[in-house]
């Protein structure tokens, strides 16, 4: 097979949205991808172009273009493409005319009572960067608390709480305004762990009463100018990448 016109099976179903790389060669080695009608092996090349790719015995659709929408997910929106209750989903959030043609997923979740900024795209290698906990990726989060915490809960957040699980990394918390008796605080992490602002709070004592995602790594509600969704050009997403891994590093150092 001609190794200039092909491309390695994981990363052509990164590529087409299925999964992360690393998933899709876990996917292959379980037997659920085949290549004209074969079990794939892994490391094996294919011919987007010419050869039938399938996963769970469906066609996967080659996908030249990668595409990205960032949008608001509003309450009561669950973060998944489908759900078994029938509750809307993520992709209710974008013109039909826009999901009936590719298959988009969303980066990272928010739990169905949040609400704030979402990721949805067909690139799995971005997918995969944005959510592996070795990749650090911040996530930053203002949220609305039942009352004004006090030194001590604020000192628990930033050396880390201990959860079920174990110790989570610190905090980053920004004291914002008080909205009656309630507080504003702005809150910044860099794992991933479910519900974990909202653990975390309710372990140091403190009821969540909303909660608002606002970045998550170079993606920022502000580059939707107020508008409930806004697509971005891979040529930015790449620009945006660039700068964070480069802020990043130089934290670092």
């Amino acid at each position: 097979m001609n190794t200039t016109t092909t491309i390695k099976l994981q990363k052509y179903l990164a590529h087409a949205g299925v999964a992360s790389r690393r998933q899709a060669e876990e996917y292959i080695a379980e037997g659920r991808v085949t290549v004209n009608g074969n079990t794939a092996t892994l490391g094996e090349r294919v011919d987007p172009e010419k050869d039938l790719i399938t996963f769970d015995g469906h066609p996967v659709g080659t996908q030249e273009t990668l595409q990205y929408f960032l949008v608001y997910k509003p309450p009561g929106i669950v973060s998944t493409t489908s759900d078994e209750l029938g509750r809307p989903g993520v992709l209710s959030l974008l013109p039909k005319e826009v999901t009936q043609h590719i298959r988009l997923f969303p980066v990272g979740r928010l739990d169905r009572d949040s609400e704030g900024l979402l990721l949805l795209t067909n690139d799995g290698d971005l997918t995969y960067r944005l959510t592996h906990p070795k990749h650090h990726i911040s996530k930053t989060y203002q949220v609305l608390i039942d009352r004004e915490p006090t030194d001590k809960a604020i000192d628990h957040l930033e050396s880390g709480v201990k959860l079920k699980e174990g110790m989570t990394a610190p905090l980053e918390v920004i004291m914002l305004e008080m909205e009656g008796t309630q507080q504003w605080l702005q809150l910044t992490i860099h794992e991933g762990r479910n519900r974990q602002v909202r653990r975390m709070l309710e372990r140091v004592g403190y009821d969540t009463v909303r909660l608002v995602r606002i970045e998550m790594g170079p993606f920022s509600l502000e580059q939707l100018e107020g508008k409930p969704y806004k697509e971005l050009s891979a040529e930015t997403v790449a620009e945006l990448m660039s700068e964070y891994d480069q802020q990043f590093s130089e934290d670092l150092s």
